[in-house]
């Protein structure tokens, strides 16, 4: 009966808007199902502020009354170092005052390695949750179930140090296919992918992966009525079946340090890399085999591509970001630029993912600005919204007309 409950509740028709379970929303694109406020200031809108504890980028994820974030806190009471021992925590806050209403520490450990000293963080991943468990990543740390009260239901060792490249940091978040929760854990050396029996953490299945460090979250999409895993890479995008681990299709043609999540466009999928060799690649569901320079690539960009921040679908429209502030639509069935490379506002630096909320595309900023560019295939930023002494690295969150910006030091509530 839940699995019903759930699938209702993330059903693309059903006009639920009470939850977001998972980084990009409850359809994974990026798109809330509600409409925020589209202005608002310190002295406006703004339903509470709460500091937080430590250091994280995750994003928090919403069920009903309640959010859910990750953080890493150093024990020593201070600012501490990257390297320093560290308390990884999970903290539910109620969504209508900030109050916290648990925590639960998952662990207590050194790090072996550090992470980006402007950009990481050791509780980069964010969780997600089914309505019944809520799942956690802390990469080389474990990961971990709890019911909705804070109770560990369990826990699973990956026994394994991840080597990240340049020691950027972990920070790639698991997926749920069906009973299995999945996990892919590139790096330098020695890449993998595993899924895990949602229920007990037991592990189903693990694949090695000829994978440099990614940090791309996969797509869980249905095609032909079974689930795939599909997953981005430098070297392949390659969808898994998620009961036993096969390899269904790859496709060659990305390029280095791949970032942003997977999405789907009718038939094809949209994957991306922004870094050297930056491109863009729809991709055809329901062939197999190896799909690299066959017409499964229905189309291609060298330009307008994200190189960390991850794009949003809407309405046939595809939306990417650059870090430099640099914003382009594609429409998502033909690859037609609706516009290319505009310019956000002068200073407008980011490595947060923007999300699609009413008649506008939210692009928050390292500045603590929110950018609002009109949806739609001309170019327009309707209005800037900023929050003094705020840095906004993490992902917007929105559920039920409210609006959440995790920054630097505080979450903070948008709401009428």
């Amino acid at each position: 009966m839940l699995t019903l409950l759930l699938a209702l509740a993330l059903s693309p028709t059903q006009d639920v808007v009470a939850h977001w379970p998972q980084w990009r929303g409850p359809d994974g694109n990026g798109v809330a199902r509600g409409t925020p406020p589209t202005r608002w200031s310190d002295d406006e809108k703004v339903r509470w502020k709460v500091a937080l504890p430590g250091r994280g980028m995750s994003t928090p994820v919403i069920w009903g009354d309640a959010l859910y974030l990750t953080t890493a806190v150093p024990t020593s009471g201070e600012e501490g170092g990257a390297t320093d021992e560290q308390s990884f925590e999970v903290h539910s806050l109620a969504r209508k005052d900030g109050a916290l209403r648990w925590k639960a520490v998952a662990v207590v450990a050194t790090p072996h390695e550090g992470y980006h000293k402007s950009y990481g963080s050791h509780a980069s991943a964010s969780p997600l949750t089914d309505g019944e468990r809520l799942y956690v990543s802390f990469g080389s740390r474990g990961l971990y179930a709890y019911d909705l009260a804070g109770k560990l239901l369990w826990k699973h060792e990956l026994g394994v140090k991840l080597a990240m490249r340049n020691a950027f940091g972990e920070g790639l978040a698991p997926v749920l296919a069906g009973d299995a929760l999945v996990q892919v854990c590139d790096q330098e050396q020695g890449s993998f992918v595993v899924a895990l029996d949602k229920k007990t953490g037991k592990e189903l299945w693990k694949k090695e992966r000829d994978e440099p460090s990614t940090w791309a979250t996969p797509l869980v999409t249905t095609v032909g009525g079974a689930l795939q895993v599909v997953t981005s890479g430098s070297k392949r995008v390659r969808s898994y079946a998620p009961a036993d681990g096969t390899i269904l299709w790859e496709c060659g043609g990305l390029g280095l340090n791949a970032i942003p999540a997977v999405l789907r466009s009718g038939d094809d999928v949209l994957a991306m890399s922004g870094y050297r060799n930056p491109r863009l690649m729809a991709i055809t569901l329901g062939r197999t085999g190896d799909l690299t320079d066959t017409d499964a690539v229905r189309w291609t960009s060298e330009k307008g591509c994200a190189y960390t921040a991850s794009p949003v679908l809407k309405d046939g429209l595809y939306y990417t970001v650059s870090d430099g502030g640099v914003i382009s639509c594609f429409d998502a069935r033909t690859g037609e630029p609706k516009y290319l490379e505009e310019r956000l506002p002068r200073g407008s630096t980011l490595k947060s993912s923007p999300i699609a909320a009413g008649d506008y595309l939210y692009v928050p900023t390292e500045a603590g600005e929110v950018h609002l560019v009109r949806l739609g295939p001309k170019f327009e930023v309707a209005h800037t919204n900023t929050l003094s002494d705020q840095s906004f690295i993490a992902s917007p969150a929105s559920a039920e007309c409210e609006l959440y910006l995790r920054s630097l030091t505080h979450l903070v509530c948008i709401a009428d």
